[in-house]
């Protein structure tokens, strides 16, 4: 008997939550009941579309406007911005 194809392998990580039936099941019923609750209360969730949309607006802007090189030394407003060291002028 070859004990290489034991079925109980131990090297083998467990799978996590997010692969098992549980969560399929979890997910099932969350999209049920977000169905079921968005037919209710149709009115309220389109009726504050706006006001959200107007609220993700500063969360946009400070996710957004990182990588402009507004915080690097010597780059600003009326200041071109300093070449790399590796580019040649």
């Amino acid at each position: 008997m070859n004990h290489d194809q034991d079925h109980d392998r131990h090297d083998v990580e467990p799978r996590g939550f997010w692969r098992s039936r549980y969560a399929i099941g979890l997910l099932a019923l969350g999209a049920i009941a977000a169905y079921f609750l968005l037919r209710e209360h149709r009115a309220h969730v389109f009726g504050a579309l706006p006001y959200l949309l107007l609220l993700a607006c500063p969360l946009i802007h400070l996710f957004m406007h990182h990588g402009h090189g507004h915080h690097r030394p010597g780059a600003g407003p009326g200041k071109p911005d300093q070449p790399n060291q590796g580019e040649p002028s």
